[in-house]
Parts: C-alpha cells; structure tokens; sequence
C-alpha cells in the first residue's frame, strides 16, 4: 500500500462517506470526502487526488458524468465506482472509459482496498491471488 496517498470520496450518502473515510485512514491513508461532484471540482483535492471512490447516483452531476469531465480536462485519476444499482450498462461504460473497477454495494472491505491498491499501481496480497485462481477453477 502506497502510504499517504490522497484518496478522494465522492457520494451523496453520508453514512457511506464516513464509514470510507474511517477505512481508509484505518490503513495510512490522507482522505478528503465530499458529497457532491461539483464539490471535489472546485476543491484543492482535485488535483492532489490519488485515487477517488466515486458514487454513481448522485444528485446533480452524476459520478459518471464527473468522470466525462475530468477527461475532458485531462485530469486522469484512476477511479473506482460504488453503487447500489447493479446496471451493467452503466458499469460498462464506466469501466470502458477507464475506471479501475465498479463495486456494488454492500462491497467488504478487502474488496474496496484490493480496488484502491489496483489503483495506485499495488500488485495484490499473494492469498487473494490465491483465493482468485481457487475460485476460478
């Protein structure tokens, strides 16, 4: 795990917000939350961000939508996408424009950090290797 790096929450929910937060400072992280898209636009975070956990459904600008626009600016910060709906269209289009991944909710926590080390360039735990070739055959 990459210590110190910035990671970035975005979602609507404020319970989701502090439960991410207090994950993530658990493990070494710096975290900056935020419970709007426009919110982390025009905070100093947008730059120093890391990594960013972002909702899907959001009121005003969606996560998806946020993620069109940091690309259109050219502020490529690798994301994972969290959501309580499972459309696979949406996760498709997320993933094909370069998301890291897209977890449905409730994800564990192992889950949610394997997708932020994935993001800062981390290579997995041996066992979760492991446990992925074990489930695949």
């Amino acid at each position: 795990m990459i210590e110190h790096s910035l990671i970035s929450i975005v979602d609507d929910d404020e319970s989701v917000r502090e439960s991410l937060e207090g994950l993530l400072k658990s493990v070494g992280f710096r975290v900056e939350a935020f419970a709007l898209a426009t919110d982390f636009l025009n905070s100093t975070a947008l730059h120093a961000t890391d990594c960013l956990i972002l909702d899907v459904r959001m009121p005003g600008m969606s996560g998806p939508e946020l993620q069109t626009k940091l690309i259109a600016i050219q502020r490529l910060i690798p994301i994972i996408f969290i959501t309580a709906h499972g459309d696979e269209t949406v996760r498709a289009r997320v993933l094909g424009n370069g998301a890291v991944d897209c977890l449905l909710k409730p994800f564990n926590d192992d889950a949610l950090l394997n997708a932020v080390n994935a993001a800062l360039g981390e290579p997995r735990a041996e066992s979760d290797s492991i446990s992925e070739k074990d489930s695949l055959s």
